[in-house]
């Protein structure tokens, strides 16, 4: 059911294999074996695509089900014994309106650990990390990086005010985080190469302020899917926008976590970040501009 479960969540055996700490071929057994003691097909499969069928569609509630009620029972007769103290730093774009759910539901698991939660940019927490003030930071990372290890990713997106008209172009006014920020430089390489160039207007040291400044109407911001809001829509290649990478997420510093308490956090964190990642995103679904 796990390993059916992260298919389905992240779209395919590779990524699934990734975030369950098996191999591709390990995970296609396993959903070899389940589709034949079901006697019928979970996915859909071509060389291009994976897609749940409609019994796939039925399984996936049931197979959730299963997989909260099996945590709850481990939680309940191994959790509370986990305890301790764990200072963590999260890029404040890291499921921006899930965040609070997501450490209610661990508190709430894990009663006797103490969670310590620093929020900012990724380049700001990871030399607290360094310095030990930190336990563990989960942050974007640069694509060819090893930085870390990956938890996910999820596509970068342009985003304007919903009543804001495009931009003309070359130049681009933006919203952006400060010039260090990844997700600013992948913005101005995906610019450079349509011929087009950034004009910063406004610079926040946070999501939340690039949000109301995009909201606002001062500018073009580019975001993760997830932490697109509704005020916004996307500007996309038939507004002559082009294409932007995938952002990579990545979790640092479990290498060196002691005790029961960063590890109960690790495993929870990813078991539900990435479900709560895609309901965010389909909940924003911000429509791309109209067209005459």
């Amino acid at each position: 059911m796990r390993c059916f479960v992260a298919v389905a969540d992240r779209g395919g055996f590779t990524a699934a294999a990734e975030a369950i700490g098996r191999t591709q071929s390990a995970v296609s057994v396993k959903i070899r074996k389940l589709e034949d003691l079901l006697g019928l097909k979970v996915f859909e499969r071509t060389s291009r695509s994976l897609a749940l069928t409609p019994d796939g569609e039925i399984l996936l509630g049931y197979a959730r089900r299963l997989l909260d009620l099996n945590d709850e029972a481990v939680q309940r007769l191994i959790g509370p014994d986990a305890s301790g103290t764990l200072r963590l730093g999260i890029a404040d774009y890291i499921a921006p309106r899930s965040l609070p759910v997501l450490l209610s539901r661990f508190n709430r698991n894990f009663p006797r650990i103490h969670v310590e939660v620093r929020t900012g940019l990724g380049m700001d927490l990871l030399p607290m990390l360094e310095r030990g003030e930190l336990d563990l930071v989960i942050c974007g990372r640069e694509p060819a990086q090893s930085m870390g290890r990956l938890l996910y990713r999820e596509p970068l997106v342009w985003v304007i005010g919903e009543a804001s008209p495009t931009p003309p172009g070359p130049a681009v006014p933006m919203a952006a985080l400060p010039y260090y920020c990844s997700h600013r430089r992948a913005a101005a390489e995906s610019l450079a190469r349509a011929g087009m160039h950034q004009d910063i207007i406004y610079t926040s040291t946070s999501v939340v302020g690039v949000q109301a400044a995009v909201i606002a109407g001062l500018g073009v911001g580019v975001l993760p899917h997830s932490a697109v809001m509704p005020g916004m829509r996307l500007l996309t290649e038939a507004d002559g926008f082009p294409p932007l990478p995938e952002a990579e997420m990545a979790i640092v510093g479990e290498d060196r976590l002691t005790g029961a308490a960063g590890a109960a956090f690790v495993a929870f964190w990813e078991e539900t970040l990435v479900p709560l990642i895609r309901q965010e995103g389909a909940e924003a679904a911000p429509r791309p501009l109209a067209h005459a």
